[in-house]
């Protein structure tokens, strides 16, 4: 019998193409702090940004003032290095969620192998967790990597949806009736179920009606729709398409 727990679904809005655009010519502005503190006006729950290892785009600068500025949650999307580690656990977001990260991909490409190296995870789980920062896995929709989630002791999965955000039709489908039975899995399993990647206005309402999904974490659209209509106006938007989704 499926587990028909609904939660209050929240939106995180990642700001990381702010800093992109801001880095493109490498000047101060625009400031992925400003853009910050317009998107939690108009209503973000969560602010997003992911610190690469290459600072192709969110600086460490950000970083600290993100956590100094921000008045709700702040998730830090980062790889499982020392460095990064290091990081949050001198600036202390609110949120980690460990992500994979290769240098030549344009943005983050398919989950993070949980079972690949699960001692490494699980250690890296505990320092975070040790400091009251509540840890994230960025996962596939796959039973055994939600398992290994459990294992390496996290507080929450994030679904990786890109996959169902680049397919069409039936094979869509298909993907989001395999996010579904994986919210439903995680959500049995204890862990808070979060979802994004690639999700824009035209596709998200489908993910947002998942009752066990609890937060969507959306940047690239929200930024790209800010620069015909306001980055207030693309983040009510988004807010209003996932709290209707689950009316």
């Amino acid at each position: 019998m499926p587990n028909q727990n609904s939660y209050n679904i929240v939106l995180g809005v990642n700001i990381d193409h702010v800093a992109s655009l801001r880095q493109s010519r490498l000047t101060h502005y625009p400031d992925p702090v400003h853009a910050a503190y317009i998107a939690e006006m108009a209503g973000a729950d969560v602010i997003t940004f992911h610190l690469r290892e290459d600072r192709r785009h969110i600086q460490d600068r950000d970083v600290a003032l993100l956590k100094q500025t921000v008045g709700c949650r702040t998730n830090l999307e980062m790889a499982v290095t020392e460095e990064m580690l290091s990081m949050a656990l001198r600036t202390k977001p609110d949120d980690c969620c460990l992500v994979p990260e290769k240098r030549e991909e344009l943005t983050t490409e398919g989950g993070l192998n949980v079972l690949a190296d699960p001692d490494k995870i699980r250690e890296a789980t505990l320092r975070l967790t040790e400091e009251e920062i509540r840890v994230s896995l960025f996962i596939d929709p796959d039973p055994e990597q939600i398992d290994a989630a459990v294992k390496c002791g996290a507080s929450a999965i994030e679904l990786h949806t890109g996959t169902y955000a680049q397919l069409r039709g039936e094979p869509r489908e298909k993907e989001l009736h395999r996010l579904m039975e994986a919210a439903d899995y995680a959500d049995n399993q204890g862990l808070i179920v979060n979802a994004g990647h690639g999700l824009d206005y035209s596709n998200v309402s489908a993910l947002a009606a998942i009752p066990q999904i609890r937060e969507l974490n959306i940047g690239h659209s929200i930024i790209a729709r800010s620069i015909f209509t306001g980055l207030e106006s693309a983040v009510y938007e988004m807010l209003k398409l996932i709290q209707d989704a689950r009316k």
